[in-house]
């Protein structure tokens, strides 16, 4: 005789004895729970329960796609999530992972899930794998009243200000010194780096500003793209720019105009792609640096807001809410323009006539994206 999964009905409080039959017997099932969760597997299923609310460092409801467990797991979790043959996701042998959250009233039933991504690390003085983060699709994405019962949207204790924002063009080493100041933490240990080649010649005031704020807080030297620390820095293959700046994946560089000559106080920004014909960045080091720590501030926030194939219209409405940063546009490959509001970077960039404009929101809190949320916009994730 099988065991008979009970039917829940979608987003309905269910009760223990049918979280009990998910699973098959209860009694013969294994318990674990770790990063805020549990998670129950048995003979017919796993239940994984997180708790209501969020926060980047325990398991929760991210999103209305997006379920994340934070590890590390104990060995059978990581080997049921993701020890199917072929790696990991759903498939016709797989058995169901069902996902729900725990409120005052009781628990909530999410229905069923899937593996969508996982962090997985070696573990010390083995040859196994711990299982450090995991993302789980719903397969029924979550509604906005659902989302408000397990995921409330609270106002942030403090956001990062504005007041960087007027100098952006009266005194630019207090802008760039405000704004990562406010949007970084320090972090426990400085982080110093080797010291330069004795014959390295002087760098521009603006960019060791840069490396002294990366000293504490290194973030400021990008996680998409990336400020080469000192003691990186070279000459290009032709020997005429001073590369200070590099893309994620190689594919294109920013550099200075090499001189053995005291350097130009604040020197245009050059840009390469491959081979192409060099370019140089419409704003010079002083506010490309600003643009570049706005940039890479987005990029690496925990909260954020994806939107591809926008129009004019759809820009302009997402913007009326935030304040423009008042410099010419970022990056000749797609040139992008800056809007901000407390606790958040919005990044919009013009894909070409054909596939209009792309928008990146990073905000340092969930509740910063609330001025971006409502309008007829399809994201491909938002966090708010």
């Amino acid at each position: 005789m099988t065991d008979r999964v009970p039917v829940i009905a979608m987003w309905a409080l269910a009760d223990e004895a049918q979280i009990d039959a998910l699973v098959g017997d209860s009694a013969a099932a294994e318990r674990f729970t770790f990063g805020g969760a549990t998670v129950v597997m048995g003979r017919v299923g796993t239940v994984i329960t997180t708790e209501a609310g969020d926060a980047p460092d325990r398991s929760c409801v991210w999103n209305a796609e997006e379920v994340r467990l934070v590890g590390p797991a104990p060995a059978p979790v990581t080997k049921q999530l993701l020890g199917r043959p072929g790696g990991w996701g759903a498939d016709e042998t797989s058995l169901p992972i069902h996902l729900l959250v725990r409120l005052d009233e009781g628990l909530l039933y999410l229905g069923t899930g899937r593996v969508g991504q996982a962090g997985l690390q070696r573990a010390p003085g083995s040859a196994e794998h711990v299982l450090t983060s995991c993302l789980l699709r719903p397969d029924t994405l979550l509604s906005r009243s659902v989302l408000d019962r397990v995921r409330p949207v609270r106002p942030a204790p403090d956001l990062p200000d504005l007041r960087w924002l007027r100098h952006v063009n009266t005194d630019r080493a207090a802008a760039l010194e405000q704004f990562v100041t406010g949007w970084y933490p320090t972090t426990d240990e400085p982080q110093r780096q080797p010291a330069a080649p004795v014959a390295s010649r002087p760098l521009p005031r603006s960019l060791r500003q840069l490396y002294r704020l990366a000293e504490e807080r290194p973030g400021v030297l990008g996680c998409q793209n990336r400020i080469m620390p000192e003691h990186e820095l070279h000459t290009d293959p032709h020997g005429e720019l001073l590369v200070f700046g590099v893309e994620n994946q190689g594919c294109f560089f920013w550099g200075l105009l090499w001189t053995l000559d005291d350097p130009v106080c604040d020197p245009a920004v050059w840009f390469r792609e491959f081979d192409e014909v060099t370019v140089a960045e419409e704003e010079p080091l002083s506010g490309f640096l600003i643009q570049f720590s706005l940039f890479e501030a987005a990029m690496s926030a925990d909260y954020i807001g994806l939107a591809l194939g926008l129009t004019a219209d759809q820009v302009q409405q997402l913007t009326a809410p935030l304040q423009p940063v008042p410099l010419r546009p970022f990056w000749p490959g797609a040139p992008t323009r800056f809007y901000v509001a407390p606790g958040l970077v919005m990044c919009v960039s013009d894909a070409g006539e054909d596939s209009g404009f792309e928008v990146w929101a990073g905000a340092t809190h969930r509740s910063a994206l609330q001025p971006v949320s409502g309008f007829d916009i399809e994201w491909m994730q938002f966090d708010g």
